[in-house]
Order: structure tokens, then C-alpha cells, then sequence
């Protein structure tokens, strides 16, 4: 959210099993560029992350839920439906969340003293 003079409201959805948070912002926008691009290594290039770092997530992902969510072959990588699914799931709670903090936030940000630019 935005309003006069700058200010905005920003939150981020985050899911934990327990106290180990297991998906996120940057975990759906991995997932994301897996299903654009169909590799690992090129999605990890397109988010600026290392082969190895977008390896790492990939299999904690495949760990962390009940099916893996990322498929892997010597010819690329493809999201299961379990993945397309989670990736769905977590782009819904985060308009939700974000339609939720327009909403709270508005209020907060309506008691800024204004700014001068």
C-alpha cells in the first residue's frame, strides 16, 4: 500500500514446521523459476542465487513436504503437481496477507506525520 508522502505497508508470508521456518518468498520464486525456465541452474542464474544454494532449497523443499515438490532428470527440472500446487497455495496467502495489511496498515500509516520530499 502506498500513500501520500511515501509511505507503504510491506509484509512477507512465512510457514514453519515447528520453529524451522520451510517456505517462503524466495522459496516460491525459486519454484517459480524452476516451472519458467525447467532447470535448476538457469532458475538459480534468473534469481542470482548459486547452483548450489538453489540445489540446497530445492532438496529441503523435496524434505520438508509430503511430496516432492521439484522433479529432477539429466534433462532439466519440472514441478510435480504437489509443487504447482504448494506454489499456488502460497501466491493465495500472500494476497491474502497482503490485502490484510492494506487494510491494518492503512490505519497506521494514516497517523504519519507527513514528510517533506
Amino acid at each position: 500500500m502506498s500513500v501520500t508522502g511515501g509511505g507503504r505497508v510491506a509484509v512477507k508470508a512465512l510457514l514453519f514446521a515447528g520453529e524451522t521456518r520451510v517456505f517462503g518468498p524466495g522459496k516460491a520464486d525459486l519454484l517459480a523459476a524452476i516451472d519458467r525456465t525447467g532447470s535448476i541452474s538457469a532458475a538459480a542464474r534468473t534469481l542470482g542465487l548459486s547452483y548450489r544454494r538453489a540445489w540446497l532449497l530445492v532438496d529441503a523443499m523435496n524434505r520438508d513436504f509430503g511430496e516432492p515438490l521439484v522433479a529432477t532428470a539429466s534433462t532439466g527440472a519440472t514441478l510435480s503437481d504437489a509443487g504447482r500446487a504448494a506454489l499456488a497455495a502460497y501466491r493465495r496467502l500472500e494476497a491474502a496477507v497482503s490485502d490484510a495489511a492494506d487494510v491494518a496498515g492503512g490505519e497506521l500509516l494514516a497517523m504519519l506525520a507527513p514528510r517533506s520530499t
